[in-house]
């Protein structure tokens, strides 16, 4: 490319774990070549002064969690949809969930098809289960699945027999942040777990599977270290997309 993609990520907080995800990404930007910028927004910033400030950037991101105070729909509706490479406004969303030619992958399912086209997982067909509806995590990866010809279904913990959902399933990605909520004796032998779920608990990071579930599945992510990192590595190949439209037209 004739010139590095820049990448421009707004954070409203400064928290130790705000500050922790700004880092890896600021590294894994520079793994890819991307010139990464950090800017704190106010929470009286308004959407239309982001729209100003990406102006200049390639790709425009914003560090969730935005404070109680902010819009925070507003906040991510505002990031232009040539600019949005982690999906988050509803444009953008939109052209993923009609499955648009030149729509990006949010990158967490991204990160899921990168897991499963490794391991050559077949899933037309599958009985899938994600667990968890949220607009980062479970919504993009249902509609993908269900893209994909599987056979999906989405539950939450509080959600009638959930362990009985689990055993029928073939693949289950779990977006729910409830540390080892899933448990050896909720699953069948060799099924597909993906684990897309961090929280933490005792100080330490921890997903949604228990550890005692991985020998019983054909395939199985950790946390930390499993789609985490695929996740970063996908944000900013779409980045790069991004900046690669930029400069073409």
């Amino acid at each position: 490319m004739p010139r590095p993609p820049r990448v421009l990520a707004l954070a409203a907080s400064e928290t130790p774990a705000t500050k922790s995800y700004l880092a890896i990404k600021t590294k894994r930007a520079a793994d890819a070549g991307c010139i990464f910028e950090v800017e704190y927004i106010k929470s009286s910033l308004r959407p239309y002064e982001i729209i100003d400030m990406s102006k200049d950037a390639d790709a425009v991101i914003v560090q969730l969690p935005l404070p109680s105070d902010m819009d925070t729909k507003a906040s991510l509706d505002s990031i232009p949809v040539e600019k949005d490479a982690d999906v988050l406004s509803r444009p953008a969303r939109e052209k993923f969930e009609r499955g648009d030619a030149d729509a990006l992958l949010p990158p967490v399912v991204g990160a899921v098809r990168e897991i499963l086209s490794h391991s050559n997982i077949v899933i037309r067909g599958k009985n899938a289960v994600v667990i968890g509806k949220g607009w980062l995590v479970g919504g993009p990866i249902a509609i993908w699945l269900t893209q994909q010809g599987a056979e999906v279904t989405t539950v939450t913990k509080d959600e009638g027999n959930f362990a009985a959902v689990l055993s029928g399933a073939d693949i289950i990605v779990s977006g729910a942040g409830s540390p080892h909520l899933i448990k050896p004796e909720m699953l069948k032998q060799g099924m597909i777990l993906i684990d897309a779920g961090t929280s933490e608990s005792e100080g330490t990071l921890k997903g949604d599977a228990d550890p005692a579930c991985a020998p019983i599945c054909s395939l199985f992510t950790p946390v930390p270290g499993g789609v985490g990192p695929v996740s970063v590595a996908c944000l900013f190949a779409n980045a790069v997309t991004l900046a690669e439209r930029a400069i073409d037209t």
